[in-house]
This record gives C-alpha cells, structure tokens and sequence, in this order.
C-alpha cells in the first residue's frame, strides 16, 4: 500500500497486475533465464539443423539426443555445488554466485569448441564438443535454477517461474534465430561464436542481486559423512515425504510425449523443404510470440485458479498440441500450417513452462534447493530424450511423421491421468517443501 506522505515509485504508477512481474527478483528470473535457454537451443533445434544440412542420417541425429540427456542427470553431481565451495570465490561472494560465475564462463568456452566441430569432416568431434556443452550448460541449469528459487519469496514462485520462462525462451530463440542468421551469411562456426555471450545475462544479473538471502547452508559435516550426507540427505528429504514415489511418477511421465515431438522437429521441416529464412519466421519467430503469450496466460491461469487447476490445463493442452505436428507432416510444405502447429505448441508450452515449474519448485526444502530441483527438473524430461536418442529416428523412418506425432500424443496422457488422481486425493497440496512456506 502506497504511504499518503511518500512519493511514488514508477511501479506504483503501472496497473496492479503487472506491477509483480517488475520487482527486482522477477526481474533477476527473467535474466536468469535468457542465460539458461540458449545453451539447450546450441544442443537442441540449432545442432539438429546443422547435422541435417551436413548430410547426417536420422538415426544419427536422434542419437545426438543422448547429449541432452546429460541435463536429465545433472542430480548426480548437483550436490556438489550445494556443497563444494569454490576457493576464493565462495568465501569473497557467496556460495550460489561463485558457481555461477564458473559454469557461466564454462558453457561459452564449450559452446565455441561445439562452433569450430564441423559435422562433415569429423561427426565424433562433434560429439564430444556436444557431450561438453551438455555438461557445462547442466551444471549452468543447477546454480541458476537454485539462485532463482531461493531470490523468490513463496508469493513470487508463480511469476517468477513465468519470468524465468520469458528469459529462457527469449534465449533460446535470440540463440537459434542468431546462429541462423550468422550461419546463412557466413558459416555456422560464426554463428555459434555469436550466441556465446548470452552467458553473460545470468553473472551480470546476479553481480546486481547479490546472494539469495533465503539460501541455506545444509548442516556441516566434516570426512566422508559429509560426501554421503550431500548426496543422502536431499533424497532422504523428498523421499519420506507422503506420497513421493507418485510425485516422482508424474514428473518422469508428463512431458514424455512433448519431449519426443519437440526434439525432432527440425529434422521434419528440412525434409518438407523449408528454407533457413522460413524456419526462422515460421519456427523461430511465430514460436516465439506464441510463447511469450503462453506464458502470460499461464501467469494469468497461476494468479485466478490457483496452482493446481492451472497446471491441469497445462497438460490438457501440451497433450493436445503434438496432433498439431501430425497435421504439419500431413500437409507438408506449407507455411500456414507451420505457423500454426508451432504458434499452438509454444502457447501450451508457456503456459506450462510457467505452472509446471511453480510446482516444481515448489516442491523444494531451501536446503538442498540445487539437488532437488535438479532431481524434478531433470526426471521430467529423461525419459522422453533417452527414447528420442534410441527409439525417435528408427520409429519415424518405420512408421512416418504423421504416425510418430500421433503416438506422442498418446504418450502425454499418462502424465495427464496421474495429476487428476493427485489432485483428487489432495497429494498435490501435501507434496510440497520449504521453498513453498518460508519467506
């Protein structure tokens, strides 16, 4: 409430819904997440259409899938940065900013080494340089995700989840749309040299922010108690909790379906004949304002429904998009149609972006914020990349695009079913920690 005797401040001026989304830590997600949404992209849609161009079979291509699956294991060694404490850096400037720092000036050193890997002269170096990236952008994933949740009060988990989504697809798709830009006038290790400073949005971000006052220090222990009881104590945390194996189950299903659909679908438009110039405006472009009114919606959909209802839809919707890449590979080289597959999926995934991962931060204790959000966050998409990386090439050039979509839609359902069971018997109230209650 504005004071009667104090003069007020520019947000105070702005419309009550949107004040929230400009206070300071907001504001820091939205940062935060352009950092964390470009190195995926390298890996993702952009290396996708750089091994398509070069010649490279399906199969192979959807093997380079599995250097994503690096980022649904990251649990394994998110312990360590909860823990390790980098020499200098972390006594001088905290535990979370040192880790961040580090891994921020890792992923553009790995991002420029995938750059100079030329896919036609030698496809194993390539995919070493994209093991790199994926373990360096990983790492990257971990201290940002654990710096936004403990910055954000509780009441900011929803529209700091929807600015952090903003922030990661505004660098996936300033990093996709870049890298093609560059790479169509010059080549592509330009391109990639030209996205390696998105890193840098994260580290300035957090030079303004500081350390998180909400992080917390798990309990010391000193020798070989302390190594087990950095990796025991957060699954220990999560695990005796009610309900938690049903939890971990939904997480690991839900995003099977979009998952596969997604990681393909550059190699479907290259073989439907679409020009770098038209997957920039049809996927880069009209994906990217879709999104950004998804995720408004979602922000929208968290503020009057409430977490719950809100993410319900989410998965209603996600599960209903993937008929729409059916119908692209039905219709072939058309452009309306691009537009509108890609404008539909990335609207439900904003708004699932948004919702889906308000609850899985929600579902954190402060002290082993990085070790369970990588858990969460890393189990809802392991199991759809590792069957894009062993099962998605040989299933399209069995069965087609069109039957292949269609069994992703399929494959969304049981995420789908599981959260009605959830929220029908109250789990999704009881599920979850720490980072949901204190302030």
């Amino acid at each position: 409430m504005i004071s009667p005797f104090a003069a007020p401040t520019w947000r105070d001026r702005l419309p009550q819904g949107v004040r929230p989304y400009l206070e300071p830590a907001p504001l820091a997600a939205l940062f935060l997440g352009i950092s964390s949404g470009f190195p995926f992209a390298m890996l993702a849609a952009t290396l996708t259409n750089r091994l398509s161009e070069a010649g490279i079979d399906k199969k192979s291509i959807s093997a380079f899938a599995l250097a994503l699956l690096i980022y649904s294991f990251k649990w394994a060694w998110a312990p360590l940065v909860d823990r390790v404490h980098i020499p200098i850096l972390s006594a001088r400037f905290g535990q979370r900013r040192a880790w961040l720092w580090l891994a921020g000036f890792a992923v553009m050193a790995a991002v420029v080494t995938l750059g100079f890997a030329d896919p036609a002269a030698d496809i194993r170096t390539v995919a070493y340089a994209a093991i790199l990236l994926g373990f360096c952008g990983a790492t990257f994933d971990i201290v940002i995700d654990a710096y936004r949740i403990e910055l954000l009060k509780p009441e900011q988990l929803g529209v700091g989840s929807g600015m952090s989504q903003y922030g990661w697809r505004i660098g996936a798709a300033v990093a996709a749309s870049l890298a093609l830009f560059v790479a169509l006038r010059t080549d592509w290790t330009l391109g990639y040299i030209a996205c390696a400073p998105l890193a840098l949005s994260a580290m300035l971000a957090s030079l303004v922010m500081g350390e998180p006052e909400r992080h917390r220090e798990p309990t010391p222990k000193r020798g070989m108690a302390e190594l087990v009881d950095a990796f025991v104590s957060p699954l220990k945390d999560f695990f005796t909790r009610e309900g938690a194996l049903v939890v971990l189950l939904f997480v690991l299903v839900h995003k099977i379906g979009d998952t596969m659909a997604n990681l393909m679908i550059r190699d479907l438009l290259v073989g439907l004949g679409f020009t770098k110039d038209e997957i920039l405006v049809g996927d880069v472009w009209v994906g990217f304002i879709a999104l950004l009114a998804g995720i408004f919606v979602g922000g929208w959909l968290y503020a009057r429904l409430g977490m719950k209802r809100s993410v319900m839809i989410s998965l209603l919707l996600m599960a209903v998009s993937n008929l729409s890449f059916a119908a692209l590979a039905a219709a072939g080289h058309s452009m309306p149609w691009l537009a509108f597959t890609i404008g539909f999926e990335n609207f439900a995934s904003g708004i699932g972006g948004v919702v889906v991962v308000a609850y899985l931060s929600a579902l954190c204790n402060l002290a082993f914020t990085a070790t369970q959000f990588a858990l969460l966050s890393a189990a809802a998409a392991i199991v759809g990349r590792f069957l894009t990386g062993t099962t998605a090439g040989a299933l399209i050039e069995g069965i087609g695009y069109v039957d292949f979509y269609l069994l992703t839609t399929a494959l969304a359902l049981p995420g789908v079913i599981i959260y009605w069971l959830m929220m029908r018997s109250g789990l999704v109230d009881r599920s979850v920690g720490s980072a949901a209650r204190e302030g």
